[in-house]
């Protein structure tokens, strides 16, 4: 029965079993997650009385952790050629960390909670990304990437959505949300572990890390370098969530532009794939880091509250032209068997990069004014833009 569903999914979506099941893995986890994610920066500075500086140092830590993970997990699965272990116990400690932050009454509790969430996310994340690799056909690997990304951001609507549900029905009580949000969570493990399939690796094959600097794809190192720029200015959405409010919407309304971010992220995720699959990721990703840096300048000029109900959309775009073409991207350049290894590098620069550029922005925010932080990440962006263009061109030249 299962061979039988794997073959209607690549006939009918033109993708593999595992790809969807880790789909809708992805859909359960990240309804959980976006349940509370949008109300997290509210609760820490309405409810605990945290400064923005804290919100920016929580989510650094947090996403930090995930990052330097993702290159440990990364290797091991790739030592081990074995990925579904890994991704279950990254989801099983994600849906932990909802009992945990529903039980918060200061900033440093939720600052725990966060961690062993992203801990989660470090573990499973590269070995996740691998399997799909693995699970897809080289030409079809935006489309894969795409199918995650689409039905995980699904779950980022339908998250909110329920949220809003439970603010109203509930009477504002943010922990009862954060403990109801452990369900969903729990059907994504349950899902993963049924229905999850790994390919069969021969075992006497020795490991060996060679994964140099020297011996990397000129283009994949590029790609990391374009990275690391990018994501200094690439802060935690929780300041888009809080700029949102700074300008005057409420909550109800802040958590409606949110599932309206992810919806439009949702939509466009497989189309993004497929094209970069037509026409090649660069050119996507390049399209995608443009449309950033007006999108984060106008979040910080604007004074306008309809803008943003323009702004988060197109943001969804920009996120749909990146995500998963970007993994797209790094399966096609590097060994099969060094795609967790590679995830996990790719990863934890983009990870680290993101502490930064969330305590930056909360000192940004906190001492020199609101807009400083959106528009340092759209100068960023720009810079971004301009190397990968230029040092792509390099590459090719010196090629010919």
């Amino acid at each position: 029965m299962g061979q039988v569903l794997g073959a209607n999914m690549k006939n009918k979506l033109g993708i593999s079993k595992n790809v969807f099941v880790l789909g809708l893995v992805s859909f359960f986890n990240d309804v959980a997650s976006e349940m509370i994610y949008p109300i997290v920066p509210i609760f820490l500075t309405s409810i605990l009385g945290a400064p923005v500086a804290v919100v920016g140092l929580i989510e650094g830590i947090a996403e930090s952790t995930a990052s330097i993970l993702k290159v440990v997990s990364g290797v091991l699965s790739d030592k081990f050629r074995k990925r579904k272990p890994f991704v279950i116990v990254g989801y099983s400690f994600s849906t932990i960390s909802k009992i945990i932050l529903s039980l918060a009454y200061s900033w440093p509790f939720v600052l725990f909670a966060r961690f062993i969430d992203r801990f989660g996310k470090g573990i499973r994340t590269s070995a996740r990304d691998a399997l799909i690799a693995e699970s897809s056909e080289n030409a079809a690997r935006g489309r894969s990437f795409g199918f995650h990304r689409a039905f995980d951001t699904l779950g980022a609507v339908v998250g909110p959505l329920i949220a809003l549900l439970a603010i109203h029905f509930l009477d504002n009580n943010f922990r009862l949300i954060f403990f109801l949000a452990f369900i969903p969570a729990c059907i994504g493990v349950i899902l993963l572990i049924i229905f999850v399939k790994e390919k069969r690796k021969e075992e006497n094959l020795p490991f060996t890390l060679n994964f140099s600097w020297h011996n990397l794809d000129s283009s994949f190192k590029i790609f990391l370098l374009i990275s690391f720029i990018f994501a200094l200015g690439n802060s935690s959405d929780a300041f888009l969530i809080l700029r949102a409010q700074n300008l005057g919407l409420s909550l109800v309304s802040v958590i409606l532009a949110y599932v309206l971010f992810n919806f439009t992220y949702a939509i466009f995720s497989i189309p993004a794939g497929i094209i970069s699959d037509k026409i090649g990721p660069k050119k996507v990703l390049l399209a995608g880091f443009v449309l950033f840096s007006a999108i984060y300048l106008f979040f910080g000029l604007t004074n306008v509250t309809l803008l943003l109900w323009i702004l988060f959309p197109l943001y969804g775009i920009y996120m749909a032209l990146t995500e998963g073409v970007g993994k797209a991207y790094i399966s096609n350049l590097v060994p099969q068997e060094k795609t967790g290894t590679a995830f996990g590098i790719y990863q934890t620069i983009i990870g680290l990069c993101t502490f930064f550029a969330s305590l930056i922005a909360g000192l940004l925010w906190t001492y020199i004014g609101v807009s400083t932080p959106f528009i340092f990440g759209s100068v960023m962006a720009v810079i971004s833009a301009l190397l990968f263009v230029i040092l792509e061109k390099k590459i090719k030249l010196a090629k010919i």
